[in-house]
């Protein structure tokens, strides 16, 4: 019998690898024997696929079978095999003609009656697909809004293997339906039922505001501190509402990290909002950053936040380990995850937001209360943030509880979110407009080498920030943020440079200053 070829898709990350799929039935002591650098539950496929075909009323072959997942030097993980290697097997015993398998791409993972269950990653897997010039790709039919995201591509959803092997001896792509359009898929959107969250909700907090306005045109990280019911986490909430929908790539990216990690929405396969992730306190190192045993590698918080917003609410209840694990992020984009069997790098471009109590009781600067925190204790409690967390934070303001007058006052003040989005939208355009043809899409990305060559205002706009330098108040990184701050308010303010009106009001927002 000859040996039969198809195509599964491996994934390292979020990067899908074209794997090749190899069956030979030939002579020798009956048995099923897997090579390929596999893990167990690849190993452990042979019991799900061969009780799968016997379900679905085909023969499983009584000689030498023998599987290779090529090539052999990549690591293999999960069940999305499954599907693959029962096609490839079928058509190495002659049941399905070995030639129309030789060109689609399988991907599922097989119930022990036949079923083709939904897998994740299967976004990636189709790009991945796509990108290796594959035309059809095959996939569970509870997956196939998803796969058909990718352009190009031709996507047959599948629910039992037995309608799938009908469809292969006949030809006939009509006899499963096929989805080859995305256009008609649905796209997140929020619950008409659900009241959305709303900038004009957060009355008596004006700096708290404007701060969110200036995070959101530029990019930047964002710090608040204040007692609690001052509005820390309404302000943090309404954030994502000021941001600028993803455009068709950051999307696709988006989506296909969600989809790794199995937290895409219901009937909703693509993300075109930017993402709002809020972990406890308690969260561990893999659970923010990203993690998890050798053979399988997820994506944290910070990776689902990719284009987002990371809220950390009680951030010094955080454990100090796990803060300072943002920083490389932070700096880089990506977080990169070391086992003994390689690394995996997921893409970690965030906003990160920190929320914190002045101290343990957080009633330290309220009226009408004491606080009861030792000074030491209090120091001890803000000390959990790093300094160097803190000095990569752009904005940072003091939040106070509102009086009922400054709450009534405020009122007649608020804006909707989309008022202020469109303010926000309107300045990442004059940036995008002055960034084009350099890799930065906004002013928190630009290097610091273009701040002080293409980027840098005039002596007189510079010379708040000089005395911060020579007073010691304003580090080196710390004059690059606050540089970066400053274009942002000139954006928003309409004008062409940052002068010393928005150096000044930059370097308050990045020192906290009252």
């Amino acid at each position: 019998m000859p040996v039969a070829r198809t195509h599964c898709v491996g994934l390292v990350g979020v990067t899908g690898r074209l794997v090749e799929v190899e069956a030979d039935v030939g002579p020798g002591i009956a048995g099923t024997h897997f090579i390929g650098l596999l893990d167990t539950a690849i190993s452990e496929a042979r019991g799900r696929v061969r009780s799968a075909l016997i379900n679905s009323r085909f023969a499983w072959p009584d000689a030498r079978v023998t599987v290779s997942l090529f090539p052999a030097a990549l690591p293999k993980r999960g069940s999305n095999f499954d599907l693959a290697i029962a096609i490839a097997v079928l058509g190495a015993a002659g049941a399905v003609p070995a030639q129309r398998i030789a060109a689609p791409v399988f991907l599922g993972e097989l119930g022990l009656d036949g079923r083709v269950r939904p897998i994740r990653g299967v976004l990636p897997a189709a790009l991945a697909a796509a990108e290796a010039g594959m035309s059809t790709i095959v996939v569970p039919a509870l997956n196939a809004a998803e796969a058909a995201l990718v352009p190009d591509l031709t996507v047959v959803p599948v629910a039992t293997l037995g309608e799938l092997v009908e469809w292969l001896r006949s030809g006939d792509l009509h006899r499963l339906p096929v989805v080859a359009d995305a256009a008609s898929l649905p796209r997140e959107a929020g619950d008409p039922g659900t009241p959305q969250p709303d900038l004009c909700d957060v009355a008596g907090q004006p700096t708290g505001r404007k701060a969110l306005e200036v995070c959101a045109a530029g990019g930047h990280n964002l710090w608040m501190l204040g007692p609690p019911g001052s509005g820390k986490t309404m302000l943090a909430e309404r954030l994502p509402t000021l941001l600028p929908p993803l455009d068709q790539e950051q999307a696709l990216e988006v989506s296909a990290i969600h989809s790794v990690a199995g937290t895409l929405p219901p009937g909703r396969p693509l993300l075109t909002r930017p993402p709002f992730v809020a972990p406890h306190h308690s969260a561990t190192m893999a659970a923010v950053v990203g993690g998890g045993s050798a053979g399988v590698v997820r994506p944290g918080a910070v990776s689902l936040a990719h284009r987002g917003v990371l809220f950390l609410d009680e951030a010094p209840e955080f454990a100090t380990a796990v803060l300072d694990s943002l920083r490389q992020p932070l700096e880089s984009g990506t977080v990169t995850i070391a086992r003994a069997v390689g690394t995996v790098t997921f893409p970690a471009r965030f906003m990160l937001v920190l929320a914190a109590n002045p101290c343990p009781c957080g009633l330290q600067g309220t009226t009408g209360r004491s606080c009861g925190c030792t000074p030491a204790g209090r120091r001890r409690y803000l000390g959990r943030i790093s300094g160097p967390l803190l000095d990569r934070v752009d904005v940072k303001v003091k939040i106070g509880r509102a009086t009922r007058a400054e709450l009534l006052a405020d009122r007649h003040f608020v804006e909707t979110s989309a008022t202020v989005a469109e303010r926000v939208r309107q300045a990442r355009d004059r940036a995008a407009r002055r960034l084009a043809g350099t890799p930065w899409r906004t002013n928190a990305e630009v290097s610091s080498s273009a701040l002080h060559r293409e980027f840098r205002p005039s002596d007189a706009a510079m010379a708040p920030l000089h005395r911060g330098l020579d007073v010691g108040t304003l580090s080196a990184r710390g004059l690059d943020r606050v540089l970066r701050i400053s274009w942002t308010l000139a954006d928003l303010a309409g004008k062409d440079r940052p002068g010393r009106t928005e150096t000044s009001a930059a370097l308050a927002l990045w020192l906290g200053a009252d």
